[in-house]
């Protein structure tokens, strides 16, 4: 059964941008913890990963984390109150995407499964 993948998406309210460049890891919760991806939020503010067609997904507990600290530092902005974000959740059924849309400013997010 071919997985459905993670997608995401990322954007700079507070700043009216899509997030380019801010880090963003997606590593499954097991035994041992296993990097499924790695990489930045490019230009349209997409997370551009394999991952995104499901490659390395699986049913499990997963966890996307958000680096928006460094995000504001590398653009000279005050860092705020946030450093990394995480977001645990769960895939039962491999066949479904899952899309994460983020928001955030220097000091709050949202993110939820998307359509």
């Amino acid at each position: 059964m071919a997985a459905g993948g993670i997608s995401i998406h990322a954007v700079d309210v507070a700043n009216g941008r899509t997030a380019v460049g801010m880090r963003v890891e997606i590593v499954e919760i097991g035994p041992v913890e296993r990097l499924v991806a790695r990489g930045e939020i490019g230009p349209n503010g997409v997370f551009d990963h394999a991952s995104a067609q499901g490659e390395g997904v699986g049913e499990g507990l997963y966890e996307a984390r958000f680096h928006i600290g460094a995000y504001f530092v590398a653009r000279g902005e005050p860092q705020g109150i946030l450093d990394v974000a995480p977001f645990r959740f769960v895939i039962r059924d491999a066949s479904q995407h899952f899309h994460l849309p983020l928001k955030f400013t220097a000091h709050g997010y949202s993110l939820y499964r998307g359509a």
